[in-house]
């Protein structure tokens, strides 16, 4: 049997193709791992957008409730001792066409 002998530049031809497809291989799935990393952060982070959305409407509601006027009013009764204001304390002033 008599073995044919390969030339060296086929060798590597052969040698440089398939580095390449190892390298070109190597890419793509890093390239994959990497999106399917990114697409789990970019879901942690929209997970962590709803929560604090939800947090700003709680804290919104909590503010309207805290700023209503008649807890204000009683709260000013009540803590400060304010009272309402007597006739005699009270002053009018008529807004007409003078200065505004």
């Amino acid at each position: 049997m008599v073995r044919k002998k390969l030339k060296r530049e086929t060798v590597l031809r052969s040698v440089l193709i398939a580095f390449m497809t190892i390298l070109i291989l190597t890419f793509y799935i890093w390239r994959q791992a990497e999106s399917v990393k990114m697409g789990y952060s970019i879901r942690d982070l929209e997970e962590k957008v709803a929560r604090l959305e939800k947090e700003v409407e709680t804290l919104e509601a909590k503010k309207t409730s805290l700023l209503s006027l008649d807890r204000v009013e009683q709260r000013a009764k009540q803590n400060l001792g304010l009272r309402e204001p007597k006739e005699e304390q009270l002053i009018y002033k008529e807004f007409g066409d003078s200065e505004y």
